[in-house]
């Protein structure tokens, strides 16, 4: 008994003198768990802010997927009423020559085309002029080409000579039954085209109101359904009778 009493007591001594010296060096058991209680409490704060945000962008991923969706079905009835308008087109066209056969300018586009190229910006304009009547003669005249669409989101116009790269403002025409053009141009950075004008005047008419004009909704590949207006004199000088596009 006396021995294992002796033992017993030096192991407390030993003790003792252990947590003695880690006291000397400022160790504190009480500091230690109060440290580890506050680590985990923050573990447990990021833990629970780490969640939130993952619940968020989940919520913001839904809400883009469905703002996609909803873009898709307003391009989808946006196409539709544009080919409806298209279709309506074709018919108007078609009375007004009926009414109207003794039109100056017998020329229209029968094909237009546009074909992308590598680098950015630049397309081809690749169509056909064609008499509209009985080709008894040749047709001479010019024809005049623009690009409506939006630059950096405003609305804007630009002509021939500001996207050729020749810096022509108008092609020239002379043909009896039809002729070919493979035009190159190069739209500005931050355009984004909406459709592409063709006005066409015959070397006959002295009178710059007068003339004939079709609109070609921008569409990038394939070929674009060609549609006619009739050639009337607009109301102000230099304008002209815009009543046609085409998908």
């Amino acid at each position: 008994m006396l021995l294992g009493a002796a033992v017993a007591a030096a192991l407390l001594i030993l003790y003792a003198a252990f947590e003695l010296g880690r006291y000397d060096a400022g160790f504190r058991v009480v500091d230690s768990v109060r440290g580890a209680l506050a680590a985990s409490a923050r573990i447990r704060d990021l833990e629970a802010e780490n969640e939130k945000q993952r619940n968020q962008l989940e919520a913001d991923d839904v809400a883009r997927r469905v703002d996609r969706e909803g873009y898709k079905q307003v391009e989808r009835s946006l196409g539709d009423m544009q080919s409806q308008i298209a279709r309506l087109n074709q018919d108007l066209s078609f009375y007004r020559g009926l009414v109207q056969p003794d039109s100056i300018t017998h020329v229209k586009v029968q094909q237009m085309q546009i074909v992308p190229q590598t680098a950015a910006g630049q397309y081809h304009l690749k169509f056909v002029l064609t008499q509209t009547g009985k080709p008894d003669s040749v047709v001479a005249g010019t024809a005049m080409i623009s690009i409506d669409g939006l630059l950096r989101g405003k609305p804007s116009s630009m002509s021939f000579g500001q996207v050729a790269p020749s810096r022509r403002v108008s092609l020239a025409y002379s043909f009896r039954y039809f002729q070919d053009y493979d035009e190159p141009i190069q739209l500005p950075q931050g355009f984004e085209p909406t459709r592409v004008g063709v006005e066409i005047r015959s070397a006959r008419d002295r009178d710059a109101s007068h003339g004939f004009r079709q609109a070609f909704v921008w569409k990038a590949q394939g070929m674009s359904v060609e549609t006619e207006a009739s050639g009337t004199p607009a109301a102000a000088k230099g304008d002209v009778d815009v009543q046609t596009e085409t998908e």
